[in-house]
């Protein structure tokens, strides 16, 4: 097999070998708790959430960009969705349209500051993700939003069928992305952007709609999550989705979206949401300490962003 096959091979399916890779061995650490099939369920509803983000995320990545916001943007969704609901007599249908709007709202904010504003996606984001974070401490004055109703727990905690509304939410943005991106002129248009800005420019390709678009579309996502997690939680908390940020760019990245914009793959990033819903798992059956994981999801980053480093110089060569 020649390099090039082997690096492509790599670049599509590693995440896949890694994951099992990862379940084999917390599946040997601890069979009885972490191998079972209730835990594996567990997992899926954990990752719900982040896969949400991650999905949302990779519309900003596949760009050359990226959204530092969906982390705060989620927990102000979820914290405008448990208020407005109360607000409107526990109706969960305003609460939810609350909860999306801002999300939206602070989407198109990212998408202004980045086109219009020329300010840098990690500088523009970064700015946002403050803001968020204070409007929710605002929002909420510092304590968590309690006392709602029945109905509000149903997306994160019920089930349709026997199967958890949370995961029947996360596949059917699975195949919105999927479809968006492979089969619609919009995806082809985003890869497009993050894999030549300029020869898309000269096709005629409008750049600043794309971008702000990419930018709403991440931002609703991590709304969404915000409101699974809300719901799943039965409460808004203010320091809700502290972090979610760094394990959705994980997920996309290992999931082999380039951070250099233009390639990447719908599947890979739930196989990457799930690889990293599953070291949380399985890091806390095995009693690793907290501290520690963050370590361990830290050096898992980095060996993804330098694997796509080298990706990029060996096509670069």
């Amino acid at each position: 097999m020649s390099k090039t096959a082997i690096l492509d091979f790599t670049k599509k399916y590693g995440v896949l070998l890694g994951l099992g890779g990862v379940i084999a061995f917390f599946a040997f650490e601890s069979p009885n708790y972490f191998f079972t099939a209730s835990n594996f369920v567990v997992i899926s509803k954990q990752s719900a959430v982040n896969i949400l983000l991650a999905l949302g995320e990779m519309f900003a990545i596949l760009t050359a960009g990226i959204d530092l916001s969906v982390g705060s943007v989620a927990a102000l969704a979820g914290a405008f969705f448990a208020g407005t609901t109360l607000a409107a007599g526990g109706n969960i249908f305003f609460g939810a349209l609350a909860g999306l709007g801002i999300g939206a709202a602070f989407g198109l904010l990212n998408g202004i500051l980045v086109t219009g504003g020329k300010l840098p996606p990690f500088i523009g984001t970064l700015a946002t993700m403050s803001i968020a974070r204070g409007l929710v401490l605002m929002y909420t004055h510092g304590r968590p939003i309690w006392g709602l109703p029945e109905s509000f727990s149903y997306i994160g905690q019920g089930s349709f069928l026997g199967i958890p509304v949370s995961i029947i939410i996360m596949v059917i943005a699975f195949i919105l992305v999927w479809i968006t991106l492979g089969l619609t002129r919009f995806g082809r248009n985003v890869y497009a952007t993050g894999g030549n800005i300029r020869a898309a420019r000269a096709a005629g390709i409008k750049i600043k709609s794309v971008l702000i678009t990419v930018y709403v579309i991440s931002a609703f996502f991590a709304a969404l999550g915000g409101m699974v997690l809300t719901s799943r939680l039965g409460t808004a908390q203010p320091n809700a989705g502290t972090g979610y940020e760094l394990d959705a760019i994980a997920s996309v990245v290992l999931g082999g979206t380039s951070l250099f914009g233009g390639e990447g793959w719908v599947v890979g990033t739930i196989i990457g949401g799930f690889l990293i819903a599953v070291l949380n798992n399985g890091m806390t059956i095995i009693n690793i300490s907290p501290y520690t994981q963050e370590v361990v999801k830290g050096i898992v980053i980095v060996l993804a962003v330098l694997l796509t480093t080298f990706e990029k110089e060996y096509w670069n060569e």
